[in-house]
């Protein structure tokens, strides 16, 4: 379903065929990494054939690799998300506040926006915790994460109006990834109440278990949301009391940096 926030379209200038191309497109992610046509036509919610003809499309472009009965992503997809890193304000005006943040902290930091059900990474800096694995979350650019499990989506969350969230809730489920994940929609409106009263959000393994993330919300001059900046490190190596002491006002800081900017 597309997002209430983009931008509206008459029917005589909607390309069906350019939308079900990226929709196989965007039917490669982690999880599954080769699709056949079987599968893609169920990720991408289209005929078997109509998923056929796209993926050997695709294939013949450049943007798929294939053994004749699987399809992944080629390097060439990177020309896409490269021409956005290099031409987008906000990765490279946040870039050089992550970078110090991480030097200053040796903690990973994200800046991320929002897309519909999920949160997308668009810029970071990330160190490598000695005696620590690297998160599964965070681990690159792109990467996305669902919104009502993550300290980014939540802050993003928060930041709609009331009218806007109600929607968003009605619209999008809220699936368990663990024991600690909040899935109740009263409760979860209960959770984004508090984060917007406190202008910060710390999320303890509801994404991944031994993970935690603190986010706070990145504004504009206009008081905007337009993005949240994080955090992000294990339990085993800061508790969550020094997260708030010693991390929090960092993160405020560079957001308070970064605003004039925006």
């Amino acid at each position: 379903m597309p997002s209430a926030s983009l931008p509206p379209i008459a029917a005589a200038d909607y390309i069906a065929g350019l939308a079900k191309g990226l929709a196989v497109l965007e039917s490669f992610d982690t999880e599954r990494q080769r699709l056949n046509a079987t599968m893609a036509a169920e990720r991408a919610g289209i005929t078997r054939a109509a998923a056929r003809r796209h993926l050997l499309t695709l294939a013949h472009l450049g943007y798929l690799e294939t053994d004749g009965s699987h399809y992944w992503l080629a390097p060439k997809v990177l020309q896409l998300s490269g021409a956005y890193l290099a031409s987008a304000r906000l990765p490279r005006i946040v870039q050089p506040v992550l970078h110090r943040l991480a030097a200053q902290t040796g903690l990973s930091y994200s800046c991320v926006v929002r897309e519909g059900r999920e949160v997308v990474i668009v810029a970071r800096s990330a160190v490598h915790e000695q005696g620590e694995r690297l998160m599964a979350h965070g681990l690159h650019l792109g990467t996305r994460l669902p919104a009502h499990a993550t300290s980014t989506g939540r802050v993003l969350l928060a930041a709609l109006a009331p009218a806007d969230l109600d929607e968003w809730l009605q619209t999008h489920d809220l699936p368990r990834l663990t024991a600690h994940t909040v899935t109740d929609m009263a409760a979860l409106k209960a959770v984004l109440e508090e984060v917007r009263r406190l202008d910060y959000c710390v999320a303890q393994e509801e994404h991944e278990l031994a993970i935690q993330a603190l986010a706070v919300p990145l504004r504009d001059m206009q008081g905007n949301t337009v993005a949240a900046l994080n955090v992000v490190t294990s339990s085993r190596r800061m508790t969550a009391a020094s997260l708030h002491k010693d991390i929090l006002p960092l993160l405020q800081e560079g957001a308070r940096t970064l605003r004039p900017l925006i």
